[in-house]
């Protein structure tokens, strides 16, 4: 194939950064589809849009010149010139369009979450399975520079044991920033726990592995209707290691986003800081890494260039995740809603 033909489901805030990537960054794709319920979306005017990190200015329309637009996702997965179907929609009608893109022979990138539930997470784990096609799903921390380049030292034994580490992703409030205000309800969106303290419970799993159990606590309806909007959860582990992160979208709307961590090891502690990410070693000596993003700066850039040039080489894309790594993180972010809900230390079920 000469380019890597997409369709974009969903032109919310994660759709409309998708678009941006693949126009801007990735030589290899051509968005040819869009889809979403809302007319004026489908102008290309994305003035209503709103996010929580990012400087794009969305009151500059995009340009749908010879793209054509849907107002359903199933109508755009029909179309037979599409390879892959980026799903960018609310989180409980993930599971219907992934289903359908893989039997119709597409290749699947999901935004995050999974899905909303576990039920929900079987039958895409039945579909993916018995497909032979690509599917990922933008669980971008994994690919974001900083949190690489601490991944990479730590599995390779460069920083000695871990002794802890702490992860914070903290964002402002993000009440009427989105379609229908559906984050604001946890049966839709899970609250801040499954939109954006995911993204930390993943990265321990990735950096350490899984897991014994979790305890969770979390405040509910402190911004929303009645989802969790802010989490603190410790995660167990056999070895003598203590692990915890935070996460909320509680904060004041004027507060910057932020996403940081600390890990104590052996040999060093890493810190990112909204400032800067450091490597402070035992020895006394202080490393500023240079990290080198190849002109994709963040890890939605990093996962999605990836991810399509795979598809164009016919090379399956397991660098950052396959599919058992992303299902088995569901199944934690799951326990700690449990753990929140019946006050208690849970196992995680694999």
């Amino acid at each position: 194939m000469s380019k890597v033909k997409i369709g974009i489901i969903g032109l919310g805030f994660m759709g409309t950064t998708h678009f941006r990537i693949y126009r801007d960054c990735v030589p290899n794709a051509q968005v040819i589809a869009v889809a979403d319920i809302d007319p004026v979306k489908l102008t290309g005017n994305i003035s209503a849009v709103k996010g929580n990190i990012g400087n794009d200015d969305n009151s500059i329309p995009l340009d749908f010149t010879n793209i054509k637009t849907y107002e359903t996702g199933f109508d755009l997965i029909k179309n037979p010139e599409i390879d892959v179907v980026d799903i960018c929609v609310p989180t409980p009608w993930h599971k219907d369009l992934i289903l359908a893109a893989l039997a119709a022979g597409k290749h699947v990138y999901a935004e995050k979450p999974l899905c909303r539930n576990l039920a929900q997470a079987e039958e895409i784990a039945a579909a993916v399975k018995a497909s032979d096609k690509f599917f990922n799903v933008g669980m971008c921390v994994r690919a974001w520079p900083a949190y690489r380049h601490a991944y990479e030292g730590l599995t390779a034994g460069k920083y000695g044991k871990m002794r802890a580490a702490n992860f914070h992703r903290i964002s402002p409030n993000v009440d009427g920033n989105n379609w229908q205000n559906w984050y604001m309800t946890d049966e839709l969106s899970g609250g801040a726990l499954l939109d954006m303290h995911l993204h930390d419970s993943d990265a321990i799993r990735y950096f350490f592995g899984r897991p014994k159990a979790v305890t969770s606590v979390g405040l509910t309806g402190f911004v929303s209707k009645d989802a969790v909007d802010h989490v603190i959860t410790t995660y167990h582990f056999d070895d003598d290691v203590l692990v915890s992160a935070e996460g909320t979208w509680g904060a004041a709307v004027n507060t910057p986003f932020e996403m940081t961590f600390q890990i104590w090891c052996e040999k060093a502690t890493l810190k990112l800081s909204p400032e800067d990410y450091k490597i402070y070693w035992t020895d006394g000596t202080v490393e500023t890494p240079k990290i080198d993003d190849q002109g994709l700066p963040t890890g939605w850039h990093q996962a999605i260039k990836y991810f399509i040039d795979c598809v164009k080489n016919g090379v399956k894309p397991d660098k950052y995740q396959d599919f058992d790594s992303v299902y088995d993180s569901f199944k934690i972010i799951m326990a700690e809603q449990e753990s929140i809900d019946k006050n208690s230390r849970i196992e995680i079920k694999y």
